[in-house]
């Protein structure tokens, strides 16, 4: 019986630190935000997996983006003609188990113009694997 104390108590610590780095994926996803409405080049970079793939949907910068050099190319795109950027956080929901975490939020991103984004982020050892970046358009008035 004592033998089996040390064992729970191992498998309660691990199961509570497996959940404490899932919530972390909800947290990655607003630094994220944030780095895109600062231009923060380095700073969004760094949340991505050497593999990553954006995939852009809408606007002028539609596409899909397959590598870390095309993925920087199109964030300074976009950083270059919006500058800095207001946000807002809507919806933002996480789903996580042990191989990783799926994020998808509605953003509103407020500058020279404004965009409604549908974003869908997956993580993978707290990097970004895939994101989806769909442009909405703006409700009408």
């Amino acid at each position: 019986m004592l033998k089996l104390k040390p064992l729970l108590i191992s498998t309660v610590l691990f199961t509570l630190s497996a959940g404490q780095s899932f919530a972390a994926d909800a947290d990655n996803a607003r630094a994220h935000f944030q780095a895109i409405a600062a231009g923060d080049m380095a700073e969004i970079m760094a949340h991505y997996a050497a593999n990553a793939h954006l995939e852009w949907v809408g606007g002028p910068l539609d596409g899909a983006y397959n590598s870390s050099d095309a993925i920087q190319q199109v964030w300074s795109k976009f950083s270059t003609a919006q500058g800095n950027l207001q946000y807002t956080v809507n919806n933002l929901t996480e789903a996580s188990n042990p191989k990783g975490s799926t994020v998808s939020a509605q953003v509103h991103f407020n500058g020279k113009n404004a965009l409604n984004v549908s974003y869908i982020l997956t993580y993978r050892a707290g990097k970004i694997v895939s994101e989806i970046w769909q442009v909405t358009p703006n409700p009408a008035k």
